[in-house]
């Protein structure tokens, strides 16, 4: 059965040398024997055929060939090649006044290897003639096939040779979740237990589920966007280091409070009235004491009563603490009686004007 070096690359007839390096780059890396351990006859039989079939269609003479005559075409009696060369891997016999015959001779699959990558392939010599894998120099080949970090993916200079080692783990990415808390448990400070789900791999690479129970202290004087860290608490999985859970503190609003850094500030609506004749401020504070603040100033719409050290602790030196900022929200009347108007326009309230 005639054997399609397309269709074991999985390309077209029209494929480019991009297309078929592209197509051989992926194909070789899957079917490499030690990647196939369980089916390693299986994996060498396709790592010959893959090498062969890049071999022949990235020569354009013996592509040409084969894409007239077949494979029957490189092993038959075919024109030599136009420059009169001898393309590698083939072998022309002059018989005198006859045609001359043109043999194909596949080349070892490890030797198509080395050739690529300057090294020998982790097949260990299949098959035979796979050579010593020393540097050839800097094997422009290998890097134009897989890119200038393939030394970093299959192994490390050393000593003028080249040694497989499996590709270094990738860390996968980090996984965050918010943490409520309220403004109370930011100013105090408090212990948050969050229990997660995860699974774990065994040396074989099976994986198990399990529960655990994260503990999280909260700092008094934290901020909305405090990051912590768990590292590598995220799935086991082979050849990838698990993910750091993140837990980002976020901040319940207040019925009373909102913060700003690391004051506090309270807006209380007063009637006109007390904004003029004086007004006292009761509040409890956030770790559950009275405050009591007499206000004897007239309060107008931008007064701002502030009281030192009541607000929330700085988080670099809990003993120490912003302020709290007292603002009015002044209510005035939506319409007044003659008489109130008579009152408000007496002589004796004839301050309010100037």
């Amino acid at each position: 059965m005639a054997v399609d070096y397309y269709k074991i690359l999985g390309v077209d007839r029209k494929a480019n040398y991009d297309d078929l390096k592209k197509a051989y780059r992926q194909l070789v890396m899957k079917w490499l024997p030690d990647k196939n351990p369980n089916n390693k006859k299986e994996a060498e039989a396709k790592f010959k055929q893959i090498s062969e079939a890049y071999e022949v269609l990235r020569d354009p003479h013996k592509r040409a060939i084969y894409d007239q005559y077949g494979e029957d075409g490189l092993k038959g009696q075919v024109p030599p090649p136009p420059d009169g060369g001898v393309p590698g891997g083939a072998t022309y016999f002059s018989t005198g006044d006859g045609p001359t015959t043109f043999r194909f001779n596949p080349r070892n699959s490890d030797d198509i290897f080395s050739e690529f990558f300057g090294f020998s392939s982790p097949s260990g010599g299949m098959g035979g003639g796979g050579g010593g894998g020393g540097m050839r120099g800097e094997s422009s080949f290998s890097s134009e096939l897989f890119g200038d970090d393939i030394f970093g993916s299959f192994g490390e200079r050393g000593g003028g040779s080249m040694h497989m080692h499996p590709p270094a783990p990738r860390k996968a990415s980090p996984i965050e979740q918010t943490v409520p808390c309220t403004l109370e448990e930011l100013y105090k400070g408090t212990t948050k237990k969050m229990k997660i789900s995860r699974e774990i791999a065994d040396a074989s690479g099976k994986t198990t589920p399990v529960e655990e129970i994260l503990t999280i202290d909260i700092k008094p004087g934290w901020k909305k966007g405090t990051k912590i860290t768990f590292p590598e608490k995220g799935n086991e999985r082979p050849n990838v280091i698990p993910s750091d859970l993140v837990f980002v503190i976020d901040e319940k609003p207040h019925s009373v409070f909102t913060r700003d850094g690391n004051d506090l500030v309270v807006t209380l609506k007063i009637p006109v009235a007390k904004a003029l004749i004086g007004y006292t401020v009761h509040l409890t504070t956030l770790d559950g004491r009275s405050l009591t603040i007499p206000i004897n100033n007239v309060i107008h719409p931008s007064y701002e009563e502030v009281v030192q050290k009541e607000g929330m602790p700085v988080p670099k030196d809990p003993s120490n603490k912003g302020n709290l900022r007292i603002k009015f929200n002044i209510k005035f009347p939506t319409r007044l009686t003659a008489e109130q108007k008579q009152i408000i326009g007496s002589p004796e309230m004839k301050f309010l004007w100037y």
